[in-house]
């Protein structure tokens, strides 16, 4: 193991950055609870187990015969970096999206103000959507996509894409992940619409309700009401909220490999 390592220095290291930036900026893996020995750990298992299944001689011209680093292969590292994460960042884009949703009907439900911090996204976030984030990553997990995505995503993104392609398609990357903005805030609104707009119909009755009987006072009333009936929501929703989620998932993949296939400058 070792003398396969040493004799393909060079090309380990460049996987070991690509692996090793992807898991600082991926969800679960990112959090300050796991040890930084831990993931430079995974990431050069998950270097070594790659090695012997990419062709990186479209870099030979920056790696000298002696195995001796170049200021080229410098770059070219810093590239591997800057690729690993942008896998990270899509797949982070995903989870922030369920944790928008949360904080749009924590916001509706009267729960914005109880924020804690998120050992997940690492900020400060409401209730609601430390909970949906909870949800996802437990499907994510569930469904298997972490094994998907070492064994799959990151396998296929070093056959298919390296820093040549990723200099050369920089254009494809940014709108790419313009696009995955984008679809955050739209998935987060299909998420919370309905929740959001029951919660909408009840404000409108219970205000009518008080002008129509003031003694009754109702708007108090109607935050104990609206959390009532936002849990309830989530209780009956909750299962197409899972497999939503999971289309969120294959979608995200789809795409990741729809970008890999669009390089015309990976490795083969």
């Amino acid at each position: 193991m070792m003398n396969n390592v040493l004799m393909n220095a060079p090309v380990f290291l460049l996987l070991f950055i690509r692996s090793f930036t992807m898991l600082l900026t991926l969800p679960l893996f990112s959090m300050r609870a796991v040890s930084r020995a831990a993931k430079v750990a995974l990431a050069g298992y998950m270097a070594f187990f790659l090695l012997g299944t990419v062709d990186f001689s479209s870099y030979n011209s920056f790696i000298r015969e002696d195995g001796i680093f170049s200021l080229n292969y410098l770059f070219i590292a810093i590239g591997e970096g800057l690729i690993g994460v942008i896998i990270g960042f899509y797949i982070t884009i995903i989870f922030s999206a369920f944790s928008s949703a949360g904080q749009f009907m924590a916001f509706q439900m009267g729960f914005s103000a109880a924020s804690t911090y998120d050992a997940l996204s690492q900020v400060e976030n409401p209730l609601m959507g430390q909970f949906f984030n909870f949800i996802a990553m437990l499907v994510f997990m569930q469904s298997q996509w972490f094994q998907r995505l070492f064994l799959g995503g990151l396998g296929s993104s070093v056959k298919t894409l390296n820093t040549i392609s990723l200099i050369i398609n920089r254009e494809d990357f940014i709108q790419f992940l313009l696009r995955g903005l984008t679809k955050l805030f739209s998935d987060a609104l299909i998420i919370a619409l309905p929740i959001m707009g029951t919660l909408l119909l009840i404000s409108i009755c219970t205000g009518l309700l008080s002008k129509a009987a003031p003694q009754m006072n109702l708007l108090s009333e109607g935050f104990p009401i609206m959390i009532l009936v936002s849990f309830l929501l989530i209780f009956i929703l909750i299962p197409e909220m899972s497999d939503f989620f999971i289309r969120s998932f294959e979608n995200g993949f789809f795409n990741l490999d729809n970008l890999f296939n669009l390089s015309p400058g990976g490795v083969k």
